[in-house]
């Protein structure tokens, strides 16, 4: 097996040769991953199942079609990203061409996560062929099915002297952090992007980092309540709960509670049926010591479940559970849960649920279910999140014209669509000049003369027709 060392000096060679940067060869890698995806979707239904228990529906829409999409996207699009974006220019530059030219950043190391093991490594690889770069990707050990699947794949479908799988547990992407990359994407907890980051800084390489955080679903005022209930239940237990954008509490009113939990109730039998740990939807806590982890915080909170609560530590199964009568200092409320647990917290109008979410670290997604258009502007305005959506859960991430990112402790950067070809392109200023008027060029030669610098400031200037001055009274 090739050292890390020597499978980046591969791709780094493979890079310096520019056979990455041609329209042609970033849009065959992108046909060939569609292939992949493609021919190969009974093994990769099989490997999530063994990984997560994923459904068949959820596994298809959330791993299967997401990625496909996006890079039929890519496919349909590139040639447009790919031109210079021309820029306005002054007196001084008339002549001149100025233009934005995106170029590839080099080898770049893409990092995934376990709880969309598939969507969460080659989402990010779109982008990075698309711009015209190397990858090397380590996908999560913890997802030990499809590491192995993408492990297989990946060299049969894409160039293998340009992408690289590289496989193990935390000290083998701790090795591989130690080598220089070009960009480093990271999906995961905030624990292990700090030393990402930390190893990232020896070489000054730049990061996108995609974390996660307790994102926040306030209700308020009138809404469908059997539609609201429908609609998140659907976006809490997708995936058992193992998702970063997750509605990972809520907030309303004791009046809308009380309502709101017989609709779930009812919204979750529909779904699951009355016994939900047979229900061939519900999927399973990826291993038991995520599962330990779930059921100590279920154990430790001073709220009273209402909804669910049951489990299996043999099937790693957990009941979708409803826990009420939730505090902020609540051991639900410390951390992102991850699981099938959703605290509800009571609140006595729409400025203090916005004061809660804004006393907390930034979410990487914020819903707001309500049927006034007034209280949905006055959250979004009023708060900051990686994501927004109204009236749903989780649906904003899947349209590739949307930036999909976190901001403050949720992530840095983002991706999906092109915003993933400009995360793995660096935007070049470029200008173009010629020899000619040098006789005006001279003026900006020393010795310098006050006559020359009031044409210079006149020439250059980009001040709106009139502005008398710059200065602001």
């Amino acid at each position: 097996m090739e050292s890390h060392g020597k499978v980046i000096d591969r791709l780094r060679t493979a890079f310096r040769s520019r056979v990455t940067v041609p329209l042609e060869f970033r849009l065959s890698q992108l046909r060939s991953l569609l292939s992949l995806m493609e021919e190969n979707e009974a093994q990769i239904l099989e490997a999530l199942h063994k990984d997560l228990a994923k459904p068949k529906f959820e596994a298809v829409l959330s791993e299967i079609e997401m990625v496909v999409n996006d890079i039929c996207y890519a496919i349909d699009n590139l040639k447009y990203w790919v031109q210079p974006d021309y820029v306005g220019k002054n007196l001084a530059t008339k002549l001149d061409d100025c233009f934005v030219h995106r170029e590839p950043l080099g080898v770049v190391l893409i990092i995934g996560a376990w709880n969309y093991p598939l969507q969460l490594v080659l989402l990010p690889l779109v982008g990075a062929i698309a711009a015209g770069n190397c990858a090397v990707l380590k996908p999560s050990e913890i997802s030990q099915a499809t590491e192995a699947l993408l492990a297989e794949l990946i060299p049969k479908y894409l160039s293998q002297e340009c992408f690289s799988v590289v496989c193990g547990g935390a000290e083998a992407t701790a090795r591989l952090l130690e080598n220089r990359f070009d960009h480093i994407f990271y999906t995961g907890s905030q624990a292990v992007a700090r030393s990402v980051l930390q190893a990232a800084a020896v070489h000054l390489t730049p990061v996108t980092l995609e974390l996660g955080g307790k994102c926040p679903c306030l209700l308020y005022g009138q809404l469908d309540i059997p539609a609201a209930a429908k609609r998140l239940a659907w976006a809490k237990y997708f995936n058992a709960g193992q998702s970063c954008v997750a509605p990972d509490y809520v907030l309303c009113s004791r009046q809308v509670r009380d309502v709101l939990l017989p609709a779930l109730q009812q919204a979750l039998h529909h779904f699951y049926g009355p016994q939900p740990q047979r229900s061939v939807d519900m999927g399973r806590i990826v291993t038991e010591r995520h599962w330990s982890r779930l059921m100590d915080l279920l154990g430790r909170s001073g709220g009273r479940v209402a909804i669910g609560g049951e489990s299996s530590r043999e099937e790693r199964y957990i009941a979708p559970t409803v826990v009420v009568d939730v505090q902020e200092s609540d051991a639900l409320m410390q951390e992102e849960i991850f699981g099938p647990i959703l605290p509800i917290l009571t609140i006595e109008s729409l400025e203090e649920g916005i004061e809660l979410i804004n006393r907390r670290e930034k979410p990487l997604a914020l819903y707001v279910f309500s049927d006034e258009s007034k209280a949905v502007s006055t959250v979004l305005e009023k708060t900051s999140s990686g994501g927004f959506c109204s009236n749903d859960g989780i649906v904003h991430m899947t349209l590739p014209g949307l930036p999909f990112g976190g901001v403050g402790a949720s992530g840095m950067g983002s991706y999906h669509g092109r915003w993933s070809f400009e995360t793995f392109s660096h935007r070049r200023g470029c200008m173009l000049r010629g020899w000619g008027l040098e006789k005006i060029n001279v003026l900006r030669y020393p010795p310098y003369r006050d006559g020359s610098l009031s044409w210079l400031r006149w020439a250059t200037t980009t001040k709106k027709k009139g502005w008398s001055s710059c200065s602001v009274m």
